[in-house]
């Protein structure tokens, strides 16, 4: 058995006492890893200067200097907090999506098992006490060229509030299951399980939540990553001292808050863990909120135990933002940061910015930024150009209807043909293919596809899965879509950006292997 799984299956044996239903059951005298091994702990006072230590060896100097230098820190020992106080939203979603989940699991093994990290884009100074992690002060936006009153959103400052949070058909349910759950008028929403890929507002949701729920709770709030939620466990294990983890995640804890389930897969010692966690609090009708990239049944390194309890409330979908959503997000960020945007930029921007709200964001600023620093108005050729930044190699634009009507063509068939409810192979396999075509190589959902060619959203969902799958086992199939890409003029390169244009996962494969859209 290898070392790691053998670990797993130790903890298991020395947490649980109990062996529950559907788990592994343990073997006695599975030997303990040497990775739970404790070594040298540092005071909560030092741990931000052990965290930089690590990252000075572990990222670009330009990178640290960019992103975690900039970082303000406060150190709240009655609460157990580490708090990072970043400069700017963007700043702070950045270092979320990008080296939160690394700070995270630094501080489990530098500190107390219990200390939490608490990310902020306040952009005010840190309290009497903190910790700077640098004596240089985070620059401000430009002004924008020909107007000193306005400025350039290079780092926006909206704040995550159900109220800066644009609603579509793609988030509406996960909006409305957030907001009830945080105002605790709607029974039978917790667990609420946030599904959909990077970027699309899972982030914002939770934290919205826990700005609307905090101020009517006396403590108890737990808002931590699974990875955090793993190193804490096996910090706690480590130094036995797994009754104060409990005490945390579970007896004080009023409302929990995980991101990034899905780390969790394949670490079943973690999971027991986390099951039981589960367990306790839905018992006693405490709120519990997750997320994740895809839909609980998918991640198929999590145990069908857990999954069970994990989805015995509502699971929320959100998808990428179609164009109407993408328009109104842009308008959105934009006039936060005060900046005019051209009706034919705008346009521009919706039709070839990615669908993710992250990058969206990301294109913007690029953009104000540019033209910022070349003090010069922001026009059609300064937006192509900084999509050309944003978005490399981006081949020719297709739209949904243009690679419908080519499909069909190819195979001898019309735009109504295709979206019919005729099941024959003639009609089934083109309309597979268009479907698969469209989701890989136009900015579309696949709410949008759904609707052009007649079918649901799970359809849909199957298609791409039975194309992706014919590509990977080299059948005939794939000749004819290798034919049509080549027809419709684009290459591999040209497929449209963004966590959602990745294929979607073929069940055979490993989970833990494949990246995307999972829906």
């Amino acid at each position: 058995m290898p070392l790691r799984r053998r670990a797993d299956h130790a903890l298991i044996r020395a947490l649980s006492g109990v062996r529950v239903p559907g788990f592994p059951e343990i073997p006695a005298g599975t030997p303990e890893s040497p990775r739970f091994s404790g070594g040298p702990m540092h005071h909560p006072p030092k741990v931000w200067d052990g965290v930089l230590e690590r990252l000075r060896t572990s990222m670009p100097p330009l990178a640290l200097e960019a992103w975690i230098l900039p970082l303000v820190v406060e150190h709240d020992e009655k609460s157990q907090t580490l708090r990072l106080h970043a400069p700017g939203d963007f700043h702070e979603a950045r270092v979320r999506s990008r080296h939160l989940a690394g700070i995270e699991t630094i501080v489990a093994e530098l500190a107390v098992g219990d200390l939490e990290v608490v990310l902020s884009a306040d952009g005010e100074e840190a309290k009497t006490g903190t910790e700077p992690a640098t004596t240089a002060a985070p620059v401000p936006p430009a002004a924008r060229p020909g107007n000193e009153k306005e400025r350039a959103p290079v780092q926006a400052e909206l704040p995550h509030s159900f109220d800066t949070f644009i609603v579509g058909p793609e988030n509406a349910l996960a909006r409305e299951a957030s907001l009830a759950l945080a105002q605790q008028r709607q029974i039978g929403v917790s667990p609420l399980f946030l599904a959909g890929p990077s970027g699309c507002g899972k982030s914002h949701l939770a934290r919205a939540l826990l700005a609307e729920a905090r101020p009517h709770l006396s403590g108890g709030v737990v808002h931590v990553s699974a990875e955090h939620f793993t190193g804490a466990f096996t910090s706690a294990v480590r130094r036995k001292d797994i009754d104060r983890f409990k005490q945390r995640f579970r007896d004080r804890c009023q409302l929990l808050v995980i991101e990034d389930v899905q780390f969790f897969e394949g670490k079943q010692a973690t999971q027991l863990e986390f099951f039981h966690t589960l367990e306790h609090l839905v018992e006693r009708e405490r709120r519990v909120v997750l997320t994740g990239d895809r839909l609980p049944r998918e991640m198929h390194g999590l145990h069908g135990r857990l999954i069970s309890q994990i989805t015995s409330g509502l699971v929320a979908e959100l998808e990428p933002p179609g164009r109407e959503l993408r328009r109104r997000i842009l308008k959105a960020k934009a006039a936060g940061g005060g900046v005019r945007l051209p009706d034919e930029c705008l346009d521009l921007l919706v039709e070839r910015a990615p669908s993710s709200v992250r990058d969206l964001e990301g294109v913007l600023i690029q953009l104000v930024a540019s033209a910022a620093l070349l003090q010069r108005p922001i026009d059609t050729p300064l937006t192509e150009a900084a999509l050309r930044k944003v978005v490399p190699n981006q081949g020719p634009t297709l739209t949904l209807p243009a690679v419908v009507e080519r499909v069909g063509s190819f195979f001898g068939l019309s735009a109504e043909e295709l979206a019919s409810r005729s099941r024959r192979r003639s009609v089934l396999v083109p309309r597979q293919i268009a479907i698969y075509l469209c989701h890989r190589y136009t900015s579309a959902t696949l709410t949008d596809i759904g609707r052009a060619v007649g079918r649901d959203l799970p359809a849909v969902k199957n298609a791409i899965q039975v194309v992706e799958r014919a590509i990977l086992e080299r059948a005939p199939l794939r000749y004819q879509v290798e034919a049509l890409v080549e027809r419709l003029g684009i290459s591999s390169a040209a497929a449209q950006p963004g966590p959602e244009r990745a294929p979607l996962r073929v069940v055979r494969e490993p989970a833990r292997e494949v990246r995307g859209k999972q829906v």
